[in-house]
Parts: structure tokens; sequence; C-alpha cells
């Protein structure tokens, strides 16, 4: 169904930049590009951002499978690695206990008009991404490609059919969702 997509690069780049501005729209409106909800996150006394991220997976994977199931689209999951995922999370907490926003609610935060996010955190993505492309044939095949994961996705390490573990897990973020409310959080 997307192949005429997949084919025309400045199609995909218009529809990215349409998808991100969507997706900003939607962290603004969800609340977790306030730095106070962030940070109210952090503490556990505000679990709007848990909520989002949850109904954000709730509603985008069993959506991916069942596109796939259908026809429309192919997975191409990166491989990881433990190098990779410690490097990246290192980085990643860095920045989030530094600033207080993650790379997306960065951007969703400055287009709400968030000076911090513009001052601290478009340099440091800028920064950061520069050091990651110089260093990468570095770090490369040294560092970030050790200790590969035995599978690219859960269905596949376990050898089941997707759905098996989209079914379940969407049962438990629901279940997790109910849980918060019914505590207030």
């Amino acid at each position: 169904m997307f192949e005429s997509l997949q084919k025309n690069p400045k199609i995909q780049l218009i529809l990215g930049l349409f998808m991100g501005i969507a997706f900003g729209f939607l962290l603004q409106t969800g609340g977790v590009t306030d730095y106070n909800i962030i940070i109210g996150q952090l503490l556990l006394t505000d679990f709007t951002v848990v909520k989002v991220m949850l109904a954000a997976v709730l509603v985008g994977m069993p959506g991916i499978y069942l596109m796939r199931e259908w026809g429309w689209v192919t997975l191409h999951v990166r491989s990881g690695a433990i190098g990779s995922t410690v490097i990246g999370g290192l980085i990643f907490g860095l920045g989030f206990g530094t600033l207080g926003y993650c790379p997306g609610t960065v951007a969703g935060a400055v287009g709400q008009g968030a000076l911090d996010a513009l001052v601290g955190g478009v340099p440091g993505i800028l920064v950061g991404t520069g050091l990651f492309a110089a260093l990468y044939p570095v770090l490369g095949e040294k560092i970030l490609e050790k200790g590969p994961f035995p599978a690219d996705t859960i269905p596949e390490l376990l050898g089941v059919n997707p759905w098996m573990v989209v079914i379940p897990v969407a049962a438990l973020i629901v279940a997790c969702l109910a849980g918060l409310e019914y505590l207030g959080l």
C-alpha cells in the first residue's frame, strides 16, 4: 500500500515533517512538554508522562502489527546490542537528568516557547548528534555492537506469533492505566 511512498524520498521528508509537527502537538496537548510535569514524573508525584507513553504504546503496538498483517508495512527493526543500549541509556539519562527533557519533549517545549529547552536542549541535541556521528566509526564495532541481542523483537525471541505478545502486553497496559486512575495518580 505504501510502496509508492517508500520510493519517493521527498514525499517521505514532507510526511516526516508533518508527522513530527503532529507528534509535538500531541506531546504539548498531553502536557508532557511541561517541565513541571516531567519533574513530577521523575519525583513520582505526577504520572501524566507514564499515562501518555502507555497510551501511545497501547495504540501504536497493535496498530503496527495490524498494518503488518494486512501487508501495508514491513517492519525494519534495527538489531540491538548491550553496548549501544548502555551508551545510549547513559547519554539519554545524562541529558534528561541535566535539563529535565528528553529529545522529543525538548522539541515540543521549544515549540511552546520554553527558553530552557531552546537554550539548553537544542544545542545539546546538535552537539550530541555531531559527536555521535563523528565517533561512530570508532565506536561502532568496538563498543556499540558488543553483546548483540539474540533477537530483534520479543516475539522473535520467544518464537511465538506476535499476537501472543501484543495482546497480553496491551491487556497489561490497560490494567496499569486503570490502576493509575484508581489510585488517583
